[in-house]
């Protein structure tokens, strides 16, 4: 990874210091790839023994195939394999508002025209021009249930349409509010200003990533994923840990 050129992110939603575009790679592939020790006991190895796992949710969730059709259990799964097992009634709610979010999903579906999220003019972002944009049905989106259910919906829509809807849990959402500006329809404007305002550096590290997990012929995040890894690594305190990991 020495020597990866290109701009460094500028991201105030992870922090007020530039990102070296080398080490936003290295927090990637850490990401991607890290592992970590676990006990494990079996009846074969009563005594126990240590495994290496993986350290994130990438093989889970990033690797996981894409569901078809309507929104299902298939869409629960994948959540939870980033967020973690739900409850019985937790999966119930959780199924239930992928059911009322078809058709939102479908109408920002519709209205991005096979655009993705960074494509997409500021004008979708914001509350003067709305209803029927991008920005106002996201932030429905978030609004189909309460507590932990929002983070499931975002991260099932997400798995779907990787390059579309913004993947917003409970840490990231901490770090891109206090960057909401007058007029912004919600967080996603933020995630869509950052986009914008560094395409030349997550353009590199798409290219930079891309020739790394897909020559081994894993899964390539789009830049919307990217930025999300990033905000959630700097948010959670775990940058430094993916960033060690991803140099190894």
């Amino acid at each position: 990874m020495s020597g990866t050129a290109g701009p460094d992110l500028v991201l105030p939603s992870a922090g007020p210091d530039p990102l070296p575009l080398e080490t936003a790679l290295a927090a990637v592939l850490g990401y991607a790839r890290g592992r970590r020790p676990l006990r494990f006991r079996s009846p074969s190895h009563p005594g126990g023994r240590w495994v290496q796992v993986p350290a994130f949710a990438y093989e889970r969730f990033d690797c996981r195939p894409r569901a078809e059709g309507p929104l299902g259990d298939d869409d629960v799964l994948a959540a939870e394999a980033l967020h973690g097992r739900l409850d019985p009634a937790g999966w119930a709610e959780v199924r239930a508002a992928l059911d009322r979010a078809g058709d939102l999903a479908d109408a920002a579906t519709g209205r991005a025209a096979g655009r993705a999220l960074w494509e997409l003019p500021g004008e979708e972002f914001s509350v003067l021009r709305e209803p029927g944009t991008v920005g106002a049905t996201l932030r429905g989106l978030q609004h189909l249930g309460q507590g932990a259910v929002p983070a499931y919906v975002s991260a099932a829509l997400h798995h779907r349409r990787p390059e579309l809807f913004p993947l917003v849990g409970t840490t990231t959402r901490r770090q891109l509010l206090p960057h909401v500006e007058e007029g912004d329809s919600g967080v996603e404007a933020v995630v869509h200003r950052e986009l914008q305002a560094n395409a030349e550096a997550f353009a590199a590290l798409e290219t930079a990533v891309a020739g790394v997990l897909g020559r081994a012929g894993g899964a390539v995040p789009t830049r919307l994923r990217l930025h999300d890894l990033l905000v959630w690594a700097s948010g959670s305190l775990r940058l430094t840990h993916a960033v060690s990991l991803g140099t190894r």
